[in-house]
């Protein structure tokens, strides 16, 4: 059988992407359920490479199918944007911001032509990628236009390490909108579409009986209309109305609970609210390994959940544990793909 080929987009060139990307490559080098490239200049792991005195070897490749060399040998897809004349570690440079965006770029079109099976991405600095010329406003909405799709969800997905099989998905009703806007954007219809969208994620992703939680919007769920009555007239009647159809859905249930109960083994995933409600839960319980996957996509991709850390690049300093954590969860994700792409394919 052969190993799944993931591609590892370092993000900005000039932050802690390259460093991340081959620490973890080197680490998992060798290993014949993977086969991890490196999408980036050469000369931009070298110098990571460097930076990090690891004892690797750097080879270019430019065919996806390029067997792995094994322990010991980086395989990197050089994009040629940048060269040898890189930019200095942590400034905003357009020419950095283009290079992450043409990675980005190579790596979706490997993906969508079947070529690989999935892409872990790097931490991207949105003004460079906007210096660039790119009216992108991130990762999501350039993997919408690349893709064809134009809505995606966020999963995070958090590991309990004290009991691994424990493993909490969580969705997020709203994204980035203020906290008001977000509250006025909660509708019966869209939190019923919410609920079925992350339902189907799980299953795609490799949960055969999703078992999901709604949060609370309110303290203590509402206490029955005394703090709020959205859990009364908008959450409720959703989870009754998707529970209706089917899907095992429970909820809501008040947020300082619930993520805890997910984590415990009660759920399989938890639908979020609002943008801090989940990221708070996850992130406190575990920053570093938390990590994110886009649903939605006709592709598999998972990413680190961190920036560019523009203030240590360069200093082979930077944890790759989330990295470490987006590309672990990709091997496990990559035999799913087939299933993916059928459902998410633009019809």
């Amino acid at each position: 059988m052969t190993a799944p080929v993931l591609a590892m987009t370092v993000g900005d060139p000039v932050g802690i992407g390259p460093e991340i990307t081959a620490t973890v490559l080197a680490e998992f080098a060798g290993r014949d359920d993977q086969h991890g490239v490196a999408v980036a200049d050469l000369a931009v792991m070298k110098r990571a490479v460097d930076v990090l005195g690891l004892d690797v070897e750097l080879r270019a490749i430019t065919d996806w199918s390029t067997p792995s060399a094994g322990q010991g040998v980086i395989d990197v897809f050089d994009i040629g944007v940048l060269g040898h004349d890189l930019p200095g570690w942590g400034v905003v440079d357009a020419r950095a911001g283009q290079a992450a965006v043409t990675a980005i770029e190579v790596a979706t079109k490997a993906a969508m032509d079947q070529e690989i099976a999935g892409i872990v991405t790097g931490p991207i600095n949105k003004e460079a990628v906007w210096k660039s010329g790119s009216k992108h406003l991130g990762h999501t909405e350039m993997l919408g236009e690349l893709t064809g799709v134009s809505k995606q969800d966020t999963m995070f997905v958090v590991e309990n390490t004290k009991t691994p099989e424990h493993k909490l998905q969580i969705f997020f009703a709203t994204r980035h909108m203020s906290l008001r806007k977000a509250i006025d954007a909660l509708t019966v219809d869209t939190q019923v579409d919410s609920i079925e969208r992350a339902h189907r994620a799980l299953q795609l992703y490799g949960v055969d009986s999703p078992r999901l939680a709604v949060a609370a919007l309110n303290p203590h769920g509402g206490e029955n209309g005394a703090f709020g009555d959205e859990e009364i007239e908008i959450l409720r009647p959703a989870v009754e109305r998707v529970g209706e159809s089917g899907l095992e859905v429970t909820g809501p249930i008040p947020a300082d609970s619930v993520f805890h109960q997910g984590l415990s083994g009660r759920f399989d995933g938890v639908l979020s609210q609002y943008h801090d409600q989940g990221h708070i839960a996850s992130k406190t319980f575990d920053f570093d390994g938390t990590i994110s996957v886009t649903v939605g996509l006709p592709i598999l991709r998972t990413s680190v959940d961190h920036g560019t850390a523009f203030d240590i690049a360069g200093q082979g300093i930077a944890d790759a544990g989330t990295m470490r954590s987006a590309y672990r969860a990709a091997i496990g994700y990559a035999p799913f793909v087939d299933g993916i792409r059928a459902e998410y394919l633009p019809k």
